[in-house]
């Protein structure tokens, strides 16, 4: 039987395993989502010494609060959507689109295992750049659709903080694509190949950090969620969205959330790669790369994200401007020449 599923799925056309896979992986980051903000009020409550979510449901008599996704859904689905009379009403309905679909379709050339990937392309890392840099303008569109001046405000923040980070963010790859000598993300796992020694993590330190805290500040998460400053502009650029429209504004951020982390452990940590490679048996479980490595790291950023919105106040928006042109632009172009050196001179993982 499992023969028979194996050659019938070797026998369809590529177009139709591809189309099979973007429905899966469409399908789990949605759940995932919706999973995540349960995660996100578990964690930021056990950190405050409260239950969070313990009432809409449980398996069992276990994890209690666990259809509290659900219940969102649906209240977000009933409540009606108001489009103000003065806004530009074809621009703020598709703003939300503009916001969320990049966040899906970036998806498509992340390598979730050694042999899945939907688009297997060269310019891989060009390609996650371009979709991740598109998102803004779904937020400035929406601030500016409007036609109010607070969620014009929170845009205006927001196109500014994320032009600051994505300079910061793309010079971090750079020194990803020198030591790798790729675009390709698939062969950027594979160049960390032989155990934690050679991870990205270790020898690009500086540029992973950099990439942390921008992929925190373009997914305009706390501490650098000033473009939805609820104490100074309401709720920011989507303040005139209710319902589902605004229920697509939260999708994306979780969203974002999810692909930031897994491109950080894409890029430094190498994916699907097993720690324990090269410490355990040719034939130990443990040892063999999976989707299972890919996740555990994912999951770890993910948690961090909603760690540090539990512990750093919202910084103030001369700060932010400060600290990604004045500080991780400059970190970045000195390590990428240090980086520059070590290569050159066979250090590390580039020994021959």
């Amino acid at each position: 039987m499992t023969d028979f599923i194996l050659n019938t799925w070797a026998a369809l056309p590529s177009y139709v395993r591809s189309t099979f896979w973007i429905l899966v992986v469409t399908v789990a980051v949605i759940l995932s989502v919706a999973f995540t903000t349960l995660w996100e009020r578990k964690v930021i409550g056990w950190m405050q010494l409260r239950k969070g979510p313990n009432r809409v449901g449980s398996i069992f008599g276990l994890v209690p609060g666990i259809f509290q996704p659900f219940a969102d859904v649906i209240k977000l689905l009933l409540k009606e959507v108001v489009i103000p009379s003065a806004s530009n009403k074809w621009l703020f309905r598709i703003a939300p689109a503009i916001t969320l679909i990049p966040a899906f379709a970036a998806w498509a050339v992340v390598p979730l295992d050694p042999n899945l990937v939907i688009a297997d392309i060269d310019a891989g890392l060009l390609y996650v750049l371009s979709l991740t840099s598109v998102g803004v303008y779904g937020v400035i569109l929406a601030g500016w659709a409007a036609n109010s001046k607070y969620a014009f405000l929170g845009a205006m923040r927001s196109a500014a903080q994320v032009v600051a980070y994505e300079i910061a963010m793309g010079f971090a790859l750079v020194g990803v694509v020198m030591a790798a000598g790729t675009l390709n993300l698939g062969d950027i796992v594979r160049a960390q190949a032989g155990g934690v020694s050679n991870w990205f993590l270790i020898w690009l330190f500086p540029l992973f950090v950099v990439y942390l805290i921008s992929g925190v500040a373009e997914t305009n998460r706390a501490p650098f969620d000033v473009a939805e400053g609820e104490s100074e502009i309401v709720a920011g650029f989507h303040v005139e969205y209710s319902g589902i429209a605004f229920a697509l504004f939260f999708l994306a951020e979780y969203a974002n959330m999810i692909l930031i982390s897994a491109l950080t452990a894409v890029f430094f940590l190498g994916g699907w790669l097993s720690p324990f490679e090269g410490l355990l048996g040719a034939s130990h479980p443990l040892g063999e790369p999976g989707f299972h490595w890919l996740f555990a790291k994912l999951f770890f950023f993910l948690t961090c994200f909603m760690w540090y919105r539990a512990t750093f106040p919202r910084y103030r928006y001369d700060q932010i401007m400060r600290l990604g042109w004045k500080v991780l632009i400059p970190v970045t172009l000195v390590w990428i020449v240090v980086l520059g050196v070590m290569v050159h001179l066979q250090v590390g993982p580039w020994a021959e």
